[in-house]
């Protein structure tokens, strides 16, 4: 699920990294990538995100990637018009957008509710978290409320120069939510959360720990399989991490 980049001060658009690192590994795996949008247009990657300071020595790879899915990112789907069980599962990459685009839309929470009453695989990274605030169950109890789970975390807002501009802190209002929330020991290094159906990371150098594709469910499973902007069918399984934290 991409956000869309809308009329701010601060540029909302996803974070390059988190979008070509795990399209890439649920590609080249076999799988199908839907991708989403809560509104019609085409999703934009932060420029900041394509500097060889921000991106490091894989700046051009992720533009060039990027350029490659041009006409996947040039019709994403609405988010209205997802229909949850034709997906086994939902991934969230992003940059500071999903504050702003995500966090309170409503054809997005309906999507997340499904997917977690079936069990489905959930995973933000990053800022993504901030999506899941829009899953609201009737009478407002927060669907996350008690989950474990990591994101982008003030710290890292700190030193990335970011805390000041944002319009609230990911970390802070989750936790205010409900939301336990386990980070890594340092700042910037891989952190993998994992509760139950919910699959979480800090950062974008998390983006490649991120759950790895294992074989299908079932052989109808692999004749259908679709992840759903983002992440995989199948049976998921945990890469190499930093650090990784479960939780029963």
């Amino acid at each position: 699920m991409l956000t869309l980049h809308r009329q701010l001060a601060h540029q909302l658009r996803y974070w390059a990294e988190e979008f070509a690192v795990p399209h890439r590994i649920l590609t080249e795996a076999g799988f199908t990538v839907d991708i989403a949008a809560p509104v019609g247009g085409k999703p934009a990657a932060d420029p900041v995100s394509l500097r060889p300071e921000a991106a490091g020595p894989e700046a051009e790879a992720f533009a060039a990637y990027i350029d490659a899915a041009a006409e996947a990112l040039a019709n994403p789907t609405a988010l209205s018009d997802v229909n949850t069980p034709d997906y086994d599962a939902i991934f969230v990459p992003v940059g500071h957008g999903p504050m702003e685009d995500l966090a309170h839309d409503p054809d997005l929470g309906r999507i997340l509710v499904e997917a977690d009453a079936a069990g489905k695989i959930i995973a933000p990274v990053c800022h993504g978290p901030a999506a899941l605030l829009s899953a609201n169950l009737p009478g407002g109890r927060w669907l996350f409320a008690g989950r474990t789970l990591t994101m982008f975390t003030n710290e890292e807002e700190r030193l990335n120069g970011t805390a000041d501009q944002a319009p609230w802190l990911v970390e802070t209002v989750l936790k205010a939510r409900g939301a336990v929330v386990r980070s890594a020991d340092k700042a910037w290094n891989a952190h993998v959360v994992v509760d139950g159906n919910l699959y979480s990371g800090q950062n974008p150098a998390s983006t490649s720990r991120w759950p790895k594709v294992s074989s299908p469910r079932s052989p109808a499973a692999d004749a259908s399989r679709r992840a759903a902007p983002g992440a995989s069918a199948g049976h998921p399984c945990l890469s190499t991490a930093d650090s990784l934290a479960t939780t029963t």
